[in-house]
């Protein structure tokens, strides 16, 4: 499947390259053929004042607390989590590919969805500790860390930090990580540890994320032995598909050998420019050969996605009503719709 997806992909890229204007034609240019569509097209106000909040623009390793009811209010949170009970659940966010929103996916859903209510835990398995930055803590300066509980020097709890956020909590990452596969190469249990460490924790939790790194690896191999599902984000570009054939393989593998509970639960497009011919190519080939696994909410390339983790906090609380903030709430109410965490009684984001 992957690979006719792939080879379509390409063709469309092919089909728009050869569609663009050159520089002599008398046309407009191609940012201009559909004004509805800018890049990132944020808001004229400027971003959630953050010294206001009590936020500095360099993280670090305090925790720090915010008004979550009113930051709810300001991102327009309207839906609710229905907590406890059967729903709780573990999401790997990954792919192969590097460079595609893994990290932004996972902080801001996680954001999203501790707003509306629910119990989140952000797992950091990636070394270079994005997920981890991006919830405001110093990546370079932190122990115990979720390699340490992978070499069982420690346990789950212990490592777990909280967040600005309320019920928004996260087990972050080092650099240390980034020897943990050659470490647990002759490891018993190698595949298993991370579901080993997480044990009972996961279930103090309605959601757990886990922001894999862009390899097919040992690290990968770990959270897809103890996630119930597959979250895949693909970028809306001439690479999109590249690799997503072995990685679709490995689920199969995983599901056979450590975790037969573990499915695919959607392709979340990230990326989007929509002044490019090409982005919507991209979405209509993997919506053609994906269908009802892809979201219907598309994430656009986003400056304020990109300035957010600078401040060490998600979009929902540097600037919620950008088209990024928009479109992640919106994706986190999806989310929270397909997996049965909607609460019945509330309104979805509009």
């Amino acid at each position: 499947m992957e690979d006719e997806a792939a080879i379509a992909v390409r063709e469309a890229a092919l089909r728009a390259a050869a569609e663009v204007p050159g520089p002599s034609d008398a046309g407009q240019p191609e940012a201009a053929l559909d004004p509805q569509n800018q890049v990132s097209r944020e808001t004229s106000a400027s971003q959630t004042d953050l010294h206001e909040e009590g936020l500095s623009a360099t993280p670090d390793n305090e925790t720090r607390s915010i008004d979550s009811d009113r930051a709810a209010r300001d991102a327009r949170v309207t839906f609710r989590i229905t907590r406890g009970g059967h729903n709780r659940f573990v999401v790997a966010v990954a792919n192969q590919k590097g460079g595609v929103g893994k990290s932004t996916t996972a902080v801001n859903l996680g954001a999203y969805l501790a707003l509306a209510g629910a119990r989140v835990l952000v797992v950091d398995l990636d070394p270079q500790g994005n997920a981890s930055t991006g919830l405001g803590l110093d990546h370079r300066n932190i122990e115990p860390s979720v390699y340490d509980v992978l070499m069982g020097e420690t346990d789950g709890p212990s490592a777990i930090r909280q967040t600005a956020v309320r019920n928004l909590d996260v087990l972050p990452s080092t650099i240390d990580l980034a020897g943990a596969e050659v470490e647990l190469v002759n490891a018993f249990s190698r595949e298993t540890r991370l579901r080993q460490a997480l044990g009972a924790v996961r279930y103090s939790y309605d959601v757990v994320f886990i922001d894999c790194p862009p390899s097919l690896g040992l690290l990968t191999v770990n959270a897809l032995a103890v996630a119930d599902e597959l979250l895949i984000p693909i970028q809306c570009e001439y690479y999109a598909l590249e690799g997503l054939g072995q990685l679709l393989r490995n689920v199969d593998l995983v599901r056979v050998n450590l975790n037969p509970e573990l499915h695919i639960g959607g392709i979340v497009l990230t990326m989007y420019d929509g002044r490019t011919r090409l982005a919507e190519q991209v979405v209509q080939e993997v919506r053609k050969h994906f269908t009802d696994l892809v979201y219907r909410t598309v994430v656009p390339r986003s400056v304020r996605l990109s300035e957010a983790p600078g401040y060490g906090v998600p979009i929902a609380l540097y600037d919620p009503l950008s088209r990024g903030g928009i479109a992640y709430r919106d994706l986190a109410f999806e989310l929270a719709d397909r997996t049965g965490l909607l609460a019945p009684t509330r309104e979805g984001a509009s």
